[in-house]
């Protein structure tokens, strides 16, 4: 069971952490609580999941949101540059990059409507992968510099991001939609509240649309249902209690919008691919760890 990496412990101050790292050895299972961007570089390696093992090969992307969980297999010079996100930030100074359509697929719709416990793996092609490796080395050099210059990090993040969005095959003729108004207020509404009892008709009353008309709204720019999406936000909520509270994983639950036990525990699981138990077992055990190469 994979033991869980603490932003509190690993982020000095600052929204960003990035590295870029030479793998030999296996990184056991993990999750965290933030949100983490693997980009794979040269070398060879497999990368396991919920989902099982699959592979690896240059140019894949990996992006982990809050509470999913990774690790990395047979490793033989693999090239793994990771940049992460402070999942408190992406709430507040780094919560305009959802308005960016292009951003908002990697960093929240993909991992979000993957249906593989908020892990997306995707791919760019061989130069935007270099770039964005090369961007991730610089932030790490500046990360470790003068900490009193934080707007060159976020500079170098959204340059990091821009190449890997940049870099994606989106097909021809598909370019990226722009979020619905509703969509984006919906979005807003559940991210502020997501302990509320919401139901549909309530959500799309909140924007004056038909409730069938919001769903297939936010199911066409967000690739879930409102109601999914909301879920998959309180799965995440919940992991950073587990991590972090000494609260009773009833009133974890309780906390995040599931008042009963036993649903709570089989909706965390569904989407984490752990019980609230297990989950925070696995976080305590590594609670003030350092991450290890390729988190």
């Amino acid at each position: 069971m994979p033991a869980t990496l603490h932003e509190h412990a690993l982020f000095t101050g600052g929204p960003v952490l990035g590295g870029v790292h030479l793998l030999d050895l296996d990184i056991e299972a993990h999750a965290h609580d933030f949100l983490e961007i693997a980009v794979i570089g040269t070398g060879h390696g497999r990368h396991v999941t919920s989902q099982g093992e699959q592979p690896l090969r240059p140019g894949q992307v990996i992006v982990l949101r809050p509470g999913a969980w990774h690790g990395f297999r047979d490793c033989a010079d693999l090239t793994v540059a990771n940049c992460c996100l402070s999942a408190q930030a992406l709430q507040a100074e780094l919560s305009a990059l959802y308005d960016i359509p292009m951003l908002r697929r990697i960093l929240w719709t993909d991992p979000v409507a993957s249906g593989t416990h908020g892990v997306a793996v995707t791919a760019v092609d061989p130069a935007a992968a270099a770039e964005a490796i090369a961007e991730i080395s610089r932030l790490e050099r500046d990360l470790g510099a003068d900490r009193r210059r934080p707007g060159r990090v976020l500079g170098r993040l959204v340059t990091v991001l821009g190449v890997l969005a940049d870099g994606r095959d989106p097909g021809p003729g598909t370019p990226e939609p722009v979020v619905h108004p509703a969509v984006a207020a919906t979005v807003a509404r559940l991210e502020a509240a997501p302990a509320h009892p919401w139901r549909l008709d309530d959500l799309a009353r909140a924007v004056n649309l038909d409730t069938a008309y919001l769903g297939r709204l936010f199911r066409r720019h967000v690739g879930l249902t409102p109601l999914d999406f909301l879920a998959r936000l309180r799965a995440e909520r919940a992991a950073t209690l587990l991590a972090h509270s000494s609260l009773p994983a009833a009133r974890v639950g309780a906390a995040v919008g599931w008042d009963d036990p036993t649903y709570f525990a089989r909706r965390f699981r569904t989407l984490v691919g752990l019980t609230p138990t297990e989950y925070r077992r696995r976080s305590r055990s590594a609670a003030g760890d350092g991450a290890p190469a390729g988190s």
